[in-house]
């Protein structure tokens, strides 16, 4: 158990230093930013306490508010990923997620890559959404949503294949 906090509380620290010193330099066709820390959701823990979840979600995401000026909107996106992420584990791996011997192990690569799609899309909905604030302005959102998504999902595989934990 002590393992896994100390494991948990470095990708906490690393992630936030990724996103907020390498990630958010990055301006690809000056609109699109990747928000990688959105991985922090996947690696979390499948049993781990939801109230203690949703409370280092909302620090994660306000964490990268302060650094990045973006007044709260990660951390409500956060919140809001963490807050519908069994759900979407229920959606993806159906209820074999709730069993005692779940592991990402047992699963196949395109449940996986789908969990992590499925994550990061709600959370560039949620982000953009309210960054825009307009519905006169959807398909921007929607262009937004599925170009930044789209690169935040390619760096988010590359990092779950370099850094995946050996035991989840």
């Amino acid at each position: 158990m002590n393992n896994t906090v100390f494991l948990n509380s470095l990708r906490f620290v690393l992630l936030i230093l990724a996103q907020v010193l390498i990630f958010n330099a990055m301006n690809f066709m000056d609109s699109i930013n990747p928000l990688v820390y959105v991985i922090f959701f996947y690696w979390y823990p499948i049993k781990g306490n939801r109230t203690l979840f949703m409370l280092i979600s909302f620090l994660l995401g306000f964490m990268v508010d302060i650094f990045s000026d973006t007044m709260a909107l990660n951390a409500i996106a956060s919140l809001t990923v963490a807050y519908a992420r069994p759900v979407i584990m229920r959606f993806c791996f159906g209820v074999n997620y709730e069993f005692q011997n779940f592991s990402f192990k047992n699963t196949t690569k395109v449940q996986r890559i789908t969990f992590m799609a499925l994550l990061i899309l709600i959370h560039q909905l949620v982000f953009f959404s309210l960054e825009i604030l307009s519905f006169a302005h959807i398909l921007l959102i929607l262009k937004k949503v599925f170009a930044t998504g789209l690169v935040t999902l390619v760096l988010c595989t590359l990092f779950s294949s370099l850094f995946s934990p050996t035991s989840e």
